[in-house]
């Protein structure tokens, strides 16, 4: 008799093996889309230790 978590384990495999077909148009458009960060929460990330850098940037003096 097979357990719960492998029957899980076997449904999480079934679809690896099928093929996606989408035009080159459409490949195109998903592959300039990879280029940018559109997740909103790493955007946030993001604002916010560009927030964070500004503030140390005034507490930097150079000396050379």
């Amino acid at each position: 008799m097979t357990s719960v978590d492998e029957r899980d384990d076997d449904k999480s495999f079934e679809n690896e093996q099928s093929t996606v077909t989408i035009t080159l148009k459409e490949y195109d458009k998903l592959k300039e889309q990879g280029k940018y960060i559109t997740d909103p929460s790493l955007i946030s990330v993001i604002d916010k230790l560009e927030e964070l850098t500004r503030a140390l940037r005034k507490h930097i003096i150079r000396k050379y």
